[in-house]
């Protein structure tokens, strides 16, 4: 009789058909970033600046105008234009909600994967004229100290969270932040290169829930 002991099974080897299958879902998604940002074809550079590291979308303190509570992070699976301001919305914040708008209808019959987040960061009341006109974008009500953490601004002593317009991937990750008064050339190439590189790891990632 042979009792010597038996050798434990590793760990590598009793899960790795788990390790097989997450390897399979990443593999897309890293490829297309990796494809994006490390060896892009010859002479394309992104024009957004790149967020890193990526900030994950936090469980902010956030509500609706009607006063509900809105989760940010329900808008995960989709692209999400981002911008910050006030409720009095003067000329440079309605130009980054005209600019949403319109980046997102460029996209043709993508459209549908991009939805539009204003996040205001005071109590000021929004004209209806405004709603109605930028109708489909979530206004939404934060405290703008909760965002600093959240929202990256360029290393510059005067970086404002109004200028800019940041791009939420589908896995609910800050990835991208557009500059103040943003080409709508450079926007649109860069929103398009990525959803073209990532669209087979949307549906992998959907195909999971």
């Amino acid at each position: 009789m042979n009792d010597a002991p038996t050798k434990p099974v590793s760990h590598w080897r009793r899960n790795r058909v788990l390790y097989l299958l997450i390897a399979v879902t990443l593999a897309p998604i890293l490829a297309s970033y990796f494809a994006y940002y490390v060896m892009p074809p010859s002479g394309r550079v992104n024009y957004g600046a790149l967020v890193e590291p990526q900030q994950p979308v936090p469980a902010l303190s956030a509500t609706s105008l009607d006063g509900t509570a809105f989760d940010l992070r329900s808008l995960k699976d989709k692209w999400v234009f981002v911008m910050a301001d006030g409720g009095a919305c003067d000329e440079h914040c309605q130009a980054k909600l005209f600019h949403m708008r319109q980046l997102r209808t460029m996209t043709g019959k993508e459209r549908d994967e991009i939805e539009r987040l204003w996040l205001i960061t005071d109590r000021e009341p929004l004209s209806n004229m405004l709603i109605r006109e930028y109708e489909g974008t979530h206004f939404v009500r934060v405290d703008e100290r909760d965002l600093r953490a959240f929202l990256a601004l360029p290393d510059t002593p005067d970086a404002s969270l109004r200028d800019h317009i940041w791009l939420v991937d589908p896995l609910g990750n800050l990835m991208l932040r557009w500059p103040r008064n943003p080409d709508p050339k450079g926007t649109k190439g860069d929103i398009v290169r990525l959803m073209k590189a990532a669209s087979l790891w949307t549906r992998v990632e959907r195909g999971k829930d």
